[in-house]
């Protein structure tokens, strides 16, 4: 919230000073401005992109794994009926996690970080005596599921702890600030552009 209202802030500002100093600035300088923004910005929604991309895949690569082990699980016998009980909890709780009826403080991130299912399943796994060589071998493939999973859980906490570098914000609200200006470098200056600013400004403060 704190990052938006400044940014609502410097960028309506900017557009105000384009209006004051229109007359004074060649246009060939507003429209290099304009463009370096809007290349900025590009960069900034293809590189949420892809780290939406890449944590989509990893969501649905985990759910053909927990499906995949629930089959391993049933296929290994009777006693693994805690384990999959378990499990089916693990996913209900992730699931609730993410997408909860009603947002709490446990939720998102920080809920999936502090879940330990995983570590439960596979302390159910290690107490199962196999008795056959079919056993041996689904057990094993299902430890190895199991530490497929909890290695990409860890490593989706980790990939959101990495947050868009202090400098790097600074630089794209420069030059969107810069952008604002060249648009009220060449607006006229009456009522309608300056309530079209306000009301830009109100919508960036709200998101």
């Amino acid at each position: 919230m704190t990052i938006g209202l400044i940014s609502a802030g410097c960028i309506f500002g900017g557009a105000l000073l384009g209006l004051l100093l229109q007359g004074h600035t060649v246009k060939v300088a507003a429209g290099m401005i304009a463009t370096l923004g809007a290349l900025v910005l590009g960069l900034l929604v293809g590189s949420a992109k892809s780290s939406f991309d890449a944590t989509n895949t990893a969501i649905t690569q985990n759910g053909a794994k927990i499906i995949l082990l629930d089959r391993v699980l049933a296929t290994y016998g009777p006693e693994t009926k805690a384990a999959r009980e378990q499990l089916r909890r693990a996913v209900a709780a992730g699931i609730e996690t993410f997408w909860p009826e009603e947002k709490n403080g446990g939720s998102g991130m920080t809920g999936f970080e502090r879940a330990n299912a995983m570590e439960m399943i596979q302390a159910k796994l290690r107490t199962l005596t196999p008795a056959t060589d079919a056993q041996r071998q689904l057990l094993s493939q299902a430890e190895q599921i199991s530490s497929d999973m909890l290695q990409a859980r860890w490593l989706l906490i980790e990939q959101a702890q990495s947050a868009l570098p202090t400098p790097f914000l600074v630089v794209l609200l420069f030059w969107l600030t810069m952008l604002h200006l060249s648009f009220g470098l060449f607006a006229p200056r009456n009522a309608t552009v300056a309530r079209c600013l306000c009301r830009a400004r109100s919508l960036l403060s709200w998101k």
